[in-house]
């Protein structure tokens, strides 16, 4: 069968508007866009902040640390769990995040890090909000409040965190960075390598974990090529 002229040029220009096998489509979402979504609805992005579980603690009469530790099966780390933990799959790790007085042990676990004390007000009920994060070397955070104090334990890279008060740097194997309820913040990873953490909030329970906002504006304190 012969092909017009005009007919190959359309049949050309057709192929060149479908997506390639080998590259993803120009809309496939590869981040959350500086927001946290659910584990739930990640759809394949490689990077961005992910909500695991929200996990009702109540009112805290000591003060209150993160506890986080390793199992080699998920029933295992489902036999220690106390009321006050959760257990999760992350960073391809079996994890036991519990919220308990300093010096708290489970049994057979491993041990990883107390982060600690976390800012609490008596008598205020309290959900702890576990995510996950994994962010490129420049990705940023939108601008935010949380309602409760919020920590994290970096596994790789670094994160820088601007308030209105400063900056400060949190990386691996480094002291953790605890952050108190109120002020607004905005995180940016820096350095060269990509940050991954497992994140808490310990949030008021009667109001939301996280709120973006718009009325400051960071001054810039954090860059890609942070030192300190």
């Amino acid at each position: 069968m012969k092909v017009s002229k005009r007919t190959l040029e359309f049949l050309l220009a057709a192929a060149l508007l479908l997506p390639s096998a080998s590259t993803p489509a120009a809309d496939t979402p590869q981040d959350t866009g500086g927001a946290c979504i659910p584990a739930s609805e990640r759809a394949g992005r490689p990077y961005g902040c992910f909500i695991l579980v929200a996990q009702p603690i109540g009112k805290l009469d000591h003060p209150a640390f993160w506890h986080l530790e390793t199992f080699a099966t998920r029933a295992a780390a489902e036999k220690a769990k106390t009321a006050h933990g959760v257990v999760l799959e992350a960073f391809d790790k079996i994890w036991l995040l519990t919220i308990a007085d300093a010096g708290w042990r489970s049994q057979g676990g491993a041990h990883v890090a107390e982060i600690g004390p976390i800012p609490a007000k008596p008598g205020r009920d309290y959900t702890a909000h576990f995510m996950e994060a994994t962010f490129r070397p420049g990705m940023k955070s939108r601008v935010h409040v949380h309602s409760g104090a919020e920590a994290w334990y970096t596994l790789s890279g670094e994160t820088c965190l601007e308030t209105p008060d400063g900056s400060m740097v949190g990386r691996a194997g480094g002291p953790p960075v605890i952050v108190p309820e109120g002020p607004p913040m905005e995180l940016t990873a820096t350095g060269t390598e990509t940050r991954k953490a497992l994140v808490l909030i310990l949030h008021d329970s009667t109001q939301p974990s996280t709120t973006v906002v718009s009325n400051w504006k960071p001054k810039g304190l954090c860059s890609k090529s942070s030192g300190g």
